[in-house]
């Protein structure tokens, strides 16, 4: 007699693999955020209108990481964190292009992809200003 049905195993050892099959925490992709780094874009994104379904009602946000944070201390502290940092590590090489892939394919010659600096976004930091503080102040 056989004993009970055996369980079959086929996606047994996919656990690090469905992690990246998921789409619930799926966040943009480089060559997304090269094109928000752009002078036009970057402006509209940090100076976004107040929205409250966002947190922080979308006014703290990390142009390299495209998220968004509740206060100005939260995106300082990102700021210092490895996922930051690895974030500005990929984005110093130029995105993959289609003429780059041409070129892979022999429609060209090969030019290698060039490195950029990257640099953390600065914070709109209220500045002290002599000329219009307050007359009280002085």
């Amino acid at each position: 007699m056989p004993g009970p049905q055996r369980r079959k195993r086929f996606h047994r050892g996919d656990t690090h693999l469905k992690k990246g099959w998921r789409t619930k925490r799926r966040t943009k992709d480089l060559d997304q955020i090269d094109d928000d780094l752009k002078v036009e874009n970057s402006a509209k994104l940090l100076h976004q209108e107040v929205d409250d379904d966002k947190p922080g009602s979308g006014q703290h946000y990390c142009l390299h990481c495209a998220r968004y944070f509740i206060n100005k201390e939260a995106l300082k502290g990102h700021f210092r964190t490895k996922v930051h940092k690895r974030r500005l590590k990929a984005l110093e090489i130029e995105p993959y292009t289609i003429e780059e892939s041409e070129r892979a394919g022999g429609l060209g010659l090969y030019v290698k992809p060039k490195k950029r600096k990257m640099e953390t976004q600065p914070l709109d930091e209220e500045t002290f200003d002599p000329d219009t503080e307050d007359v009280d102040m002085k």
